[in-house]
């Protein structure tokens, strides 16, 4: 199963007609379930979809999903890391008015080259991905994150809390 999120605040008509797209061409639409919020003015054709979803619904089909496809968003990213399953993110545009700043933009240039994490610049670059991973049955996901903080940061802390104040 695919898993098509978009968060909760604003449609991404962009990312959804893109993916329909997709569906419509590769005939994967049977593979693919959509969260695309109420207010989206582009309504799929392909895919199986809904306006919104619970919090448990969200987390149980990031649990069962392939791979993710979603905005880039951070509550999706860390989802999709936490449970180890590959997400490819579009990130949104302030110059097409899908946000008020393209901090999804930096979002994507920090975390673009952590495995499992697939960046689409553009809407041209995600039927590639999604073939992939589709080939690949969401193989390329990375290793999931802990619960807990990376042990050198934890050392960093330490070393700053018990520093005598100059």
């Amino acid at each position: 199963m695919i898993f098509l999120t978009i968060g909760t605040q604003e449609p991404f008509d962009r990312l959804v007609r893109t993916v329909d797209a997709w569906c419509a061409s590769s005939g994967r639409g049977g593979d693919l379930f959509g969260q695309i919020t109420e207010r989206a003015t582009y309504k799929p054709n392909h895919f199986a979809w809904v306006p919104s979803v619970t919090p448990e619904d969200f987390q149980t089909r990031c649990k069962q999903a392939d791979f993710i496809v979603s905005h880039a968003g951070m509550g999706s990213i860390i989802t999709a890391l936490t449970y180890g399953k590959p997400i490819v993110i579009l990130p949104r545009s302030a110059k097409l008015k899908e946000h008020r700043n393209d901090h999804q933009q930096a979002t994507a240039k920090r975390l673009g080259k952590r495995p499992g994490l697939l960046v689409a610049q553009s809407e041209a670059e995600l039927p590639g991905l999604l073939d992939k991973l589709t080939a690949e049955k969401g193989a390329t996901g990375g290793e999931a994150l802990t619960p807990f903080a990376d042990p050198s940061l934890i050392a960093a802390l330490r070393t700053f809390i018990h520093a005598k104040p100059r």
